[in-house]
């Protein structure tokens, strides 16, 4: 061996032994930083001291022939197309202008349209407005008569608002309309597209529980409604940022949203903020409760006399008598509504076949 040959020998194994702990030490940091991504809410929880509360995800099958609102670009040229803007400008900010400080009129409690009718009337199940067009005018059993859309509109104001109705030939309602007609003008007449109103939620074989859905609302949606459920008033004084859901300025008795079935489904696919029909942050249950909690609470009355002439049409959830059957009120109200379904076929087969 010649003299110069070990040290040399030496060199390679320590360069060799720094390349591979280089390597070793790189690995390493990249498992770390992929484990911290991953685990970050789980650490988060962990030292701010939190329980670390795993999302609840329900899927449901994603429809295949969603209903989606037109595209900007298809609104008619000229005063068709401005007055359609106007009307969307109506629906997201009614409070703006129909509000109590309303620059046009006062005509409502400061809520405005898309409170209710989420993205101004365009999500799906947000209760959106796709097949008003399509459907309207048509037969309702609660009025007992053929209503026009601008019947339905103000059923809103007067139910939804808890305010006083539009002229039909003013500017706002001919606007409102004109909107709704350019949203439903690819639907055609007499159907009704997936994703269209609220989410029909099945029935509970209990009763829906306040006291169940008041332990949910305080951990879900304190943060937007507040712990006396009044919402966030916008800075300006006008409207809300986070409409009420009970008090003065919520919907009144005689809205649809006072039926639990009504505000179970909105609930379900919409609530708390970030949740969708597809990727529901709340299980059937816990939207019943809720929605019994706050339908418990007090709403402004209306007087809906004349709602149902005929009251062997009303739904099984409408809270308020007289009724065909024997069921008591409360149940009416909170449920369980299996029994009360069964007995009404019942009762709907036996009139049909006197007939």
């Amino acid at each position: 061996m010649k003299p110069n040959e070990q040290p040399e020998s030496n060199y390679l194994v320590k360069l060799t032994t720094w390349l591979v702990a280089l390597v070793v030490i790189m690995v390493a940091l990249v498992v770390l930083m992929t484990g911290s991504l991953i685990f970050a809410p789980q650490l988060t929880a962990w030292f701010s001291k939190e329980e670390a509360q795993p999302v609840r995800i329900e899927k449901i099958s994603k429809l295949v022939n969603e209903w989606h609102a037109p595209d900007e670009s298809t609104l008619p040229q000229g005063e068709a197309g401005e007055e359609i803007r106007y009307g969307r400008e109506l629906i997201a900010h009614t409070a703006e202008f129909l509000g109590p400080k309303g620059k046009v009129m006062s005509a409502s409690n400061g809520m405005n349209c898309q409170n209710c009718h989420l993205d101004a009337g365009t999500r799906p199940f947000g209760n959106n407005f796709g097949a008003v067009a399509s459907t309207y005018p048509k037969f309702r059993a609660r009025s007992g008569t053929e209503e026009t859309i601008e019947k339905r509109v103000n059923d809103c104001f007067e139910r939804s608002l808890n305010g006083k109705p539009l002229a039909e030939d003013s500017r706002e309602m001919k606007a409102i309309v004109a909107y709704i007609r350019w949203l439903g003008k690819d639907v055609p007449k007499g159907i009704v597209p997936e994703g269209s109103g609220i989410l029909e939620l099945a029935f509970l074989d209990r009763a829906a529980d306040p006291q169940s859905g008041q332990l949910i609302y305080e951990q879900k949606c304190v943060t937007c409604h507040g712990t006396n459920g009044n919402g966030v008033i916008h800075v300006d004084g006008t409207t809300y940022t986070y409409p009420p859901l009970w008090g003065e300025h919520s919907y009144n008795t005689g809205a649809g949203l006072y039926r639990l079935s009504r505000i179970a489904g909105y609930i379900k696919a919409n609530m708390p903020w970030g949740a969708t029909y597809n990727t529901p942050q709340l299980t059937d249950e816990e939207a019943w409760d809720v929605a019994a909690y706050i339908n418990t609470m007090y709403h402004p009355v209306k007087d809906f006399s004349h709602d149902w002439p005929d009251i062997s049409k009303k739904p099984v959830d409408h809270p308020f008598g007289p009724f065909t059957d024997q069921f008591p009120e409360e149940q009416h109200k909170y449920g369980p509504y299996k029994p009360m379904v069964e007995k009404q076929k019942s009762i709907n087969k036996t009139l049909a076949e006197k007939k």
